[in-house]
């Protein structure tokens, strides 16, 4: 990878770590629920362009879109509701291992000991980060970071299921089936959406402009590019800046601490995706790098 490509990648992960803090910013005043549907309602509308008509195989590429789209934003949302950044980012690559482990029960995905020792070490990690030792359980923010990066997972092996689709066009068609979910969720259970995020004003609003256009035009769109320069075993792990810099917004932007239980999770955690990341899985060759696009 030359110069310019690795200094995009960087930039990439940079957008995708530093939105992560804005979203937990956000969603410290502003329901979480209510502010995914409005993000859906936002992509789908500059998307919109990209999707003439719908995906020939609709059903699966709406299942596709409920999974990576409406599911995985309601529990991210609410995870860093309830959850630090850092915590949430760090938890959020379990995305890798599950989607081996999906790609082993349904695809007939062989797993050497490399890769199981590292879907061990990365579990054993985010474990180490969740444990509350206040209330011998997990903190529900990781639970819900874990649930988010599950359902994302599904919907990338189910991504097997159907042809290939431009990556814009799924975007959009992603974005358009995700908006009546997290909305109707929002409706039942949250209350004093609007008037919560006109109270927040200018950072509502900025954090929802870079979340589109930051996050879902200009770093997935570069990142598809990359993917199709590099292979995705070379890109893979070098997407794992992205906690580490939602690591330092976590720190920098909400006062966030580094503790040593923190530590020795995300060591544990991003060494065992690592470790998978950088052997092919054949079954779902670009299983490494989809699976945290959408979620991004």
């Amino acid at each position: 990878m030359n110069i310019r490509d690795f200094l995009l990648l960087s930039s990439i992960c940079l957008v995708w770590g530093l939105n992560l803090v804005l979203t937990r910013f956000v969603v410290g005043d502003v329901p979480p629920l209510f502010y995914a549907g409005v993000r859906f309602f936002l992509v789908a509308l500059v998307l919109i362009p990209f999707l003439r008509k719908p995906p020939k195989q609709w059903g699966w590429a709406t299942l596709i879109g409920l999974c990576v789209g409406a599911l995985n934003f309601v529990f991210l949302f609410i995870a860093l509701k309830f959850g630090t950044a850092s915590s949430v980012a760090i938890a959020g690559q379990l995305g890798l291992p599950f989607t081996t482990l999906l790609s082993m029960l349904f695809l007939g995905e062989r797993v050497g000991w490399r890769r199981g020792s590292g879907m061990g070490l990365a579990f054993v990690g985010v474990i180490v980060i969740a444990y509350d030792p206040a209330t011998f359980g997990l903190s529900l923010g990781v639970a819900f970071a874990i649930l988010a990066a599950l359902v994302g997972s599904v919907g990338g092996v189910a991504m097997k299921r159907i042809d290939p689709i431009p990556m814009f066009e799924m975007q959009a068609w992603i974005a358009l089936v995700s908006i009546p979910l997290p909305l109707l969720l929002s409706a039942m259970m949250e209350r004093d959406q609007v008037s919560s995020a006109l109270t927040m004003g200018a950072p509502f609003w900025g954090a929802l402009a870079f979340s589109v256009f930051a996050v879902s035009i200009f770093g997935h769109g570069m990142f598809y590019q990359l993917l199709k320069r590099h292979d995705v075993t070379l890109i893979s792990p070098l997407t794992l800046m992205t906690p580490v810099w939602a690591v330092i917004f976590g720190i920098v932007l909400l006062g966030e601490r580094m503790t040593a239980q923190l530590t020795l999770g995300a060591v544990l955690a991003l060494s065992g995706v690592a470790l998978i990341a950088v052997r092919p899985n054949l079954r779902l060759p670009d299983a490494a790098a989809f699976w945290r696009r959408p979620g991004a």
